[in-house]
C-alpha cells in the first residue's frame, strides 16, 4: 500500500480532497425473507465493462450494465489509478466481481436468484455526490428487476 507521503503532490492533494465526514451510524434493515429466497445484484466500483462497451473516463460518474448471461471472463477493467494493482482481477475476475461465485450460491440454494443485470461504476476520480444521479438510476433499475439485496464490491 502506498503512503500519502510517497505520492506526488497532485495525487496526494486529489486523494485528500476526498476526505469526507463519516456517513453516520449504519442503517440496518431486517430482511423481509430468508437469504435463500432473496434476489441479489452485484454492484462494483472497479470500472468493469464488456470489450464492446465504452471505457470509463477517469472522472466518470456513469455506470455500465453487466448482463447476467455473458461470461464474466469477457469483462475488462478500465480503472485508471496507477496505485491500483490489477493482478488479482487478471487472474480471477471473481476477486472484484464474484458473479461465478454467486451463480454457485444460486445452484446450491444458498441464495434465491440473481438479477438479470448487474452494474459497474468507476470509483476513482470523483467525490460521492457526483454519483447521485447515476446511483438513483441504478436503484430504480434494481427495483424494476425486483432485487432484494445488493452485494457491493468497492474497488
Amino acid at each position: 500500500m502506498v503512503r500519502l507521503t510517497d505520492l506526488p503532490d497532485y495525487e496526494r492533494d486529489h486523494l485528500l480532497s476526498k476526505n469526507m465526514p463519516p456517513l453516520g451510524p449504519p442503517v440496518w434493515t431486517t430482511p423481509a425473507k430468508p437469504v435463500n429466497q432473496m434476489r441479489f445484484a452485484l454492484v462494483t466500483t472497479a470500472g468493469l465493462h464488456y470489450r464492446d462497451d465504452p471505457a470509463f473516463d477517469f472522472a466518470d460518474a456513469t455506470f455500465r450494465p453487466i448482463d447476467g448471461v455473458e461470461g464474466p471472463d469477457n469483462l475488462v477493467m478500465s480503472h485508471s489509478s496507477v496505485n491500483f494493482d490489477k493482478t488479482g482481477f487478471a487472474e480471477d475476475v471473481n476477486i472484484v466481481f464474484p458473479l461465478s461465485r454467486f451463480r454457485e450460491l444460486v445452484a446450491t440454494d444458498v441464495v434465491g436468484s440473481l438479477a438479470d443485470v448487474h452494474y459497474s461504476f468507476m470509483g476513482a476520480g470523483l467525490p460521492p455526490g457526483a454519483y447521485e444521479r447515476s446511483a438513483a438510476q441504478v436503484a430504480g433499475l434494481l427495483k424494476q428487476d425486483k432485487v432484494d439485496a445488493v452485494f457491493l464490491t468497492p474497488v
